[in-house]
């Protein structure tokens, strides 16, 4: 019987589900941490089936997406201990001209203005009031990954990390209306 995952965009957390059934299959479960929390089926990676030495159909695994996953490491292991709640002002910026210099992005010039004002340490929740637009806006990575259009500078530095797993694996006939 196969094993579903679900991630949470509002919890930013990744669940398994056990189907005893493939009456399941097109079925999306409830949140084990609440029923307010959208769920949003994703494939597993272990679902993913083929030869080893089989080349990709795609024209993914290049050497620009080598480049990009090592560049997102290294941001990762750099930003990690970022408080997502409450950010540096400082330490945000210099992670936005990262993001800027690697997806070669030309940064509009209110966003620069807040970036500016940000490595001198202002409030960065005051600045997304101020620049509301330009913040909405900006998308340095072109494809807005796991933040929503319009989202403020906190559920963007969020979708940049990567979502926790809960080690729990759950009944899918438990959480199906």
């Amino acid at each position: 019987m196969p094993i579903y995952e679900f991630y949470s965009p509002d919890n930013h957390k990744i669940y398994s589900f056990y189907a005893r059934s493939l009456a399941y299959a097109g079925r999306t479960p409830r949140c084990p941490d609440g029923a307010r929390h959208r769920m949003e089926r994703i494939f597993s990676s272990f679902a993913i089936t083929g030869r080893a030495k089989e080349k990709p159909e795609t024209p993914e695994g290049g050497p620009d997406d080598a480049r990009m996953e090592a560049a997102m490491a290294e941001m990762e292991r750099e930003f990690g201990g970022m408080d997502s709640e409450n950010p540096d002002p400082r330490q945000l910026a210099r992670m936005m001209r990262k993001m800027s210099a690697l997806s070669g992005e030309k940064v509009p010039g209110e966003m620069e203005e807040m970036m500016r004002r940000m490595e001198a340490g202002e409030d960065p929740e005051k600045l997304e009031e101020e620049f509301g637009d330009a913040v909405e806006g900006f998308d340095p990575l072109g494809g807005g990954g796991e933040a929503e259009a319009g989202a403020g500078i906190k559920a963007r530095l969020r979708a940049l990390r990567r979502p926790t797993r809960d080690p729990v694996l759950y009944e899918m006939s438990e959480f199906v209306d």
